[in-house]
């Protein structure tokens, strides 16, 4: 293991060893199962590590994944933060020896990171577990649509994509403009949504994600829970999403 990683500060996750440092002036995680998967496969926090809706990364620590972290908050999965994440996938596999294939987690705007991700580097990617993601900015942060938006992070989104509220209007890089090639890649995802989220509505955003892997008979979980806003996220019970992933 790297000197970084050993030497980094040590916390509990749940009762898992916790290892954190920087890497280029950057947080991130380590987190360890106690029994490690032969083939060392992971999963991929993009956003909101050790958050209150976790149940399905513990239950796959508990399965014998790892569990990583790098922030790039704040950056709304433009190109440069996915640049950002893949030097540290390098990092991580050549350190940890980790399996070639993540699986990425995307909660909420995560969601924008993990797809954007998947779509440069598709064959780096075993599935996707999207919860509640923003798919699309102008639906969040610029509520646009039917959502409430964020006034703060919209004009924080728009200068970092180096758009305006004309520009944006045309602007083709969400991932729910680029579906198609994620269905092209085949991925498997995993989503959970709630119908009466105000903040990122599910119709604006996964329910696209939804229709097209649908059409293509493709292979995805789709789990839309009745009455529930933004949060809570996940499931009480997570095995139905990891089940899903352990078969990916």
């Amino acid at each position: 293991m790297n000197d970084l990683i050993k030497n980094g500060e040590l916390k509990d996750f749940h009762g898992f060893e916790w290892r954190a440092f920087e890497l280029d002036g950057r947080e991130a995680d380590v987190i360890f199962p106690k029994d490690p998967d032969p083939k060392k496969r992971w999963i991929w926090r993009a956003e909101f590590l050790n958050c209150s809706f976790d149940t399905v990364d513990v239950e796959m620590l508990n399965r014998g994944y790892y569990l990583v972290y790098y922030r790039v908050s704040d950056m709304y999965g433009c190109p440069e933060s996915i640049s950002l994440m893949k030097n540290f996938y390098d990092f991580v596999r050549a350190e940890l020896g980790l399996d070639e294939k993540t699986i990425l987690f995307g909660f909420s705007r995560g969601g924008l990171y993990s797809v954007n991700f998947a779509l440069r580097y598709p064959a780096i990617v075993r599935a996707l577990y999207l919860d509640a993601p923003v798919l699309d900015i102008k639906s969040w942060p610029g509520g646009l649509g039917i959502g409430l938006g964020s006034e703060r992070e919209w004009n924080e989104c728009l200068e970092i994509f180096g758009l305006d509220r004309s520009s944006v209007l045309t602007f083709r890089g969400n991932p729910v403009d680029r579906l198609e090639e994620l269905a092209d890649d085949g991925i498997p995802v995993v989503t959970v949504a709630g119908d009466s989220d105000r903040d990122v509505p599910h119709v604006e955003n996964c329910e696209h994600l939804h229709r097209v892997y649908a059409e293509r008979g493709l292979k995805e979980l789709y789990i839309v829970k009745p009455g529930c806003d933004h949060h809570p996220h996940s499931l009480d019970d997570p095995t139905p999403v990891c089940d899903f992933l352990c078969d990916c």
